[in-house]
Parts: C-alpha cells; sequence; structure tokens
C-alpha cells in the first residue's frame, strides 16, 4: 500500500496498531507509531488510544504512558486503556499507580464505565488488601445503575462475582449472581467456579446441573473444565465419568486444557487407569501441564518408580520442566523412598535447567529427607536454604518428626511454625499436645495462656460422607444430625465387637 503512493488513514494505523499488540510484535507497532507521527494522525484520538494499548500489550508501559501524557484530547477509552493496560500487567508495582490512574480520570471530569470497572475489579481480591476497593466499586455500580445481565454488561456480573469468590465471599458472589437480570454460559461458569475454589463441591455440581435443567444452557469447554475439580474424590468420580462422556459427545475431548483437567480429576478420584488412558490417547497434543499432571497422579499413587520413567520421557520429548512438574516429580519421589533419585532430580532442574527453588520444591526436599528418617539431613538442609523457610517447609519437618517420634525435633519445628503464623490457632494446640504427652504442664500451661490471650479457638475436625449425592458432615461430639442416636449405636456396637476380637485367644495365638 505504501509502495503504491496510498497513504494510510487513521483507520488503516489503528488497525495496524491493533495487529501489532495482538502478535506482540514491539518493532512493528513502533514503525506503525512513527508513521502515524509522520503523517499527522498521532493527534487522533481512536489512533493514539490503539498505539497505547499495542504497546501495553508489547509490555512497553513507559512508551504506553508518554503517549498518553502527550494526547491533546482524551476520551474514557484513554483511560480505559491504560487502566486496563496496568491492571492485567501483572506487576505489584503498578497496582497503586492504576488506582491514581482512576482518581485522576475522575478528577479530569471523564465517569468510569462498566469498561473501567471490569478491568479493575480483577485487582480487588482479599489477600491483596483491596477489600474495601471492591465493595466501593460494587457500590459504584449500583449507585450508577450499570445494570448486571444485560447483554452488554454481563461480563461485569462476572467479575462480580469472581472478585467475591476470590475474597472468600463467595455467598455474596451468589447474591450477585441471582439478582442478575439474564444469565449466559459466563455467568453460570463464574459461579459454579467461585463454589469450586471456595471448597463447596456440592454446590457447584449442584449449579451445573441446574444450569443444564433449569436455564437450558449448554455448558461450553470453559465450563467443564471449571467444574471438574469439584468431582476430585471418590464420591465425585460418577460425576466426572459423566461430564468426560457428555465432553467426548460434544467433541471436546480434544481440548488439552479438558483433557489435563480430566487427567487430574481421574487421579485425585483413585482411577490411575482411566487417567492414564485419556494422557496416552493419540489425539492430544501433550504440553507441559499434561505431563506434570499424570506425573503427580502416580505420585499421589505411591508409583514414584513410573512417575520418574514418565519425567524422563518428557525431557526426551525436549519440554523441559517448570515449578510445577519439579514439584510433581519430587513429590512422588517423597512417597516411594527414592531419595537419592529425588536429590538427582532436584540436583538437575536447578543446575540444569535454571529453576529456581521455591518454597513448595524445597518443603518437597524437606518431607522427602524427613519421611526416609534423615531429620537431621533436612534440618541442615533448610538451614542451607537458598530461600527464608516458610509454613510449609517447617508443616513437612513437623509432621516427618511425629512419624518417628523425634519429640525434640517436633519441638523445634513447632516453635518456628508460631513464629511464622501467630495466629494459627492449630500450631498452639499441637505443640501443647507434645508437652502433655511428656508431662510438662508447666509447658501446657503457658502455651494455653498464650492462647487466651491472643484469643485464639481451633475449630473442631470435620469428617464427611456421601451418601446418594448428599454430603454428611460430622464435628467431633457432634449429635446435630437426625440419625445420630443410630450412628452412635451402631459405633458403640463396633467398638465392643472389636473390644472382643482383641480379647479373643484365637486372635493372640494367630498373632
Amino acid at each position: 500500500m505504501c509502495s503504491s503512493d496510498v497513504l494510510p488513514d487513521d483507520f488503516t494505523l489503528s488497525t495496524l496498531s491493533k495487529v501489532s499488540g495482538e502478535l506482540g510484535a514491539l518493532f512493528s507497532g513502533k514503525s506503525i507509531h512513527g508513521k502515524s507521527i509522520r503523517t499527522g494522525f498521532v493527534s487522533d484520538t481512536v489512533v493514539a488510544n490503539s498505539i497505547m494499548s499495542m504497546y501495553c500489550k508489547c509490555g512497553n508501559f513507559e512508551e504506553s504512558r508518554k503517549v498518553f501524557d502527550e494526547m491533546t484530547i482524551r476520551n474514557s477509552g484513554s483511560w480505559n486503556v491504560l487502566i486496563a493496560g496496568y491492571a492485567v500487567s501483572g506487576n505489584c508495582n503498578f497496582r497503586e499507580e492504576t488506582w491514581e490512574f482512576v482518581k485522576q480520570m475522575q478528577m479530569d471530569e471523564v465517569r468510569p464505565d462498566a469498561y473501567t470497572i471490569s478491568s479493575l475489579l480483577p485487582l480487588c481480591d482479599g489477600d491483596m488488601g483491596k477489600w474495601d476497593y471492591g465493595r466501593e466499586l460494587h457500590c459504584y455500580i449500583v449507585k450508577n445503575e450499570l445494570e448486571l445481565g444485560l447483554d452488554s454488561d454481563v461480563h461485569l456480573g462476572c467479575c462480580l462475582i469472581n472478585m467475591y469468590s476470590r475474597s472468600n465471599k463467595v455467598v455474596v458472589g451468589r447474591r450477585v449472581f441471582d439478582r442478575m437480570k439474564c444469565s449466559n454460559v459466563f455467568s453460570w461458569t463464574a459461579m459454579i467456579n467461585g463454589y469450586v475454589e471456595n471448597g463447596d463441591s456440592d454446590e457447584a455440581l449442584r449449579l451445573f446441573r441446574d444450569m443444564q435443567v433449569i436455564d437450558g444452557i449448554e455448558p461450553n469447554r470453559v465450563s467443564l473444565v471449571s467444574v471438574l475439580p469439584a468431582c476430585s474424590s471418590f464420591s465425585g468420580l460418577l460425576s466426572g465419568r459423566q461430564i468426560h462422556g457428555f465432553a467426548v459427545r460434544k467433541e471436546f475431548n480434544n481440548e488439552v486444557s479438558l483433557c489435563n483437567a480430566l487427567i487430574d480429576m481421574y487421579s485425585k478420584c483413585g482411577s490411575l487407569d482411566s487417567a492414564r488412558r485419556v494422557f496416552e490417547d493419540d489425539s492430544l497434543c501433550k504440553d507441559a501441564i499434561s505431563w506434570s499432571s499424570m506425573i503427580s497422579g502416580y505420585g499421589l499413587h505411591g508409583k514414584g518408580q513410573e512417575a520418574i520413567l514418565l519425567y524422563d520421557k518428557m525431557l526426551q520429548a525436549g519440554i523441559r520442566p517448570d515449578m510445577i512438574t519439579t514439584v510433581g516429580i519430587l513429590s512422588a519421589c517423597s512417597r516411594s523412598g527414592l531419595v537419592n533419585e529425588g536429590l538427582n532430580i532436584y540436583s538437575s532442574v536447578i543446575n540444569d535447567y535454571g529453576i529456581e527453588p521455591t518454597l513448595e520444591i524445597c518443603a518437597c526436599i524437606v518431607d522427602m529427607l524427613g519421611r526416609a528418617g534423615q531429620l537431621d539431613r533436612a534440618l541442615y538442609f533448610i538451614k542451607a536454604m537458598p530461600v527464608e523457610p516458610g509454613p510449609s517447609v517447617w508443616g513437612a519437618l513437623v509432621s516427618c518428626s511425629i512419624i518417628h517420634g523425634d519429640l525434640e525435633m517436633q519441638e523445634l519445628a513447632y516453635r518456628f511454625l508460631i513464629q511464622l503464623e501467630p495466629e494459627n490457632p492449630s500450631n498452639y494446640v499441637s505443640i501443647s499436645n507434645l508437652y502433655a504427652s511428656s508431662r510438662r504442664w508447666d509447658a501446657v500451661a503457658e502455651v494455653r495462656r498464650m492462647m487466651k490471650d491472643k484469643r485464639l479457638r481451633k475449630l473442631p475436625g470435620c469428617s464427611w460422607i456421601s451418601i446418594n449425592n448428599k454430603t454428611h458432615c460430622f464435628y467431633v461430639a457432634d449429635k446435630a444430625h437426625p440419625s445420630s442416636t443410630s450412628i452412635y449405636n451402631m459405633l458403640d456396637d463396633l467398638l465392643l465387637t472389636m473390644n472382643d476380637a482383641i480379647c479373643s485367644p484365637h486372635l493372640e495365638t494367630s498373632t
């Protein structure tokens, strides 16, 4: 076009800027920027917005900000491009700057719209300390009547559901979902995913059924990937198989993300053969997650040698291990007592593949050494770690110390845990029980006093069983269940039977 002496107009330049951004082609994007300056179209707001977006998608935020600052006329799209670019960058240093942009936007008398709010909501999870910002944005939506559930703004409702779910406020997310004027597969999937993230598998599966039965909405691939983790227990295997069958009928079964979720689900449900069949299907174009999921599945079932063989095949296929793969193979070695093999793999991923030793990787090494009874070596490794040991590392040492009955190592690990997690009541109760077993009553009293001063109270243990698609929960000394009388009578009968069996001379002789 240029060689034919046809000058590009604003539409051409904005389109090419967008294409450059989608491809991550920074050099081409800079060429388009230069052409826009030479032709004078850089002063066009739409062209400038496209150039800003291109720089953000290519990760060059400094140039994007420079274009923004040089604009003579800005519209809401200009602010939205900058805010959205900084928000999705993943750079924690940009978070406060993003909120400053929002303030400046309003000072310039430009009102945030639905796109602005949906860009900001992912920053508002509880872990990042932005819970108040999330509620403020929700209030802004209500106050300015940015309707939820309309075709144009259903994305906004999904963002709100995701924000509340990540903040452990799934009940509030459900209120948002129930009040949406219309729902589609995306809003249903967002709510299902919220329940899965918050550990409510029963409600996630119930909602998955309601989506099809009540609203007549057919799940898409993302819906299936979202709901499969809710099936990751023996009681959920049937539901998982049904979802797998649905995926085959709809020809989703060649999607790599769905197959990875199926491998993970089958492994956690105890059906390793089914996981292996999905993994070995010739139609599956395996990625690093596929290999990692299958390796972790072998490790979960104590098949360390098979995990190592698969890990070697992965390397031969030219796929480099990442942090997730490393944790999976080291966990497999730990569960199978393959200490030397695990240490060799650890050395290889650090030295040959340049993987930084994270807390998760180091916790695997501590667990592997500790399970093998090498507690002193595990402690030495902790002291020599290149990263500061966290709760997962000391927790691994605690577990291994309990297995091998090393009270001194157990007390040492608990003390570090209490320093790292001063508000976790479980650590105080555990070390108190440790002191009690050694009849150190003064130490027990001191720990109980610390808990009282901090107003800490441990939640009671809970067990559950799933019968006829309904989950029944039981706490310690719980009598709330309608069948509790029958349950306790059955337990008494079982205890009597067990005591009789222990006292049986025949059993003593055979033992």
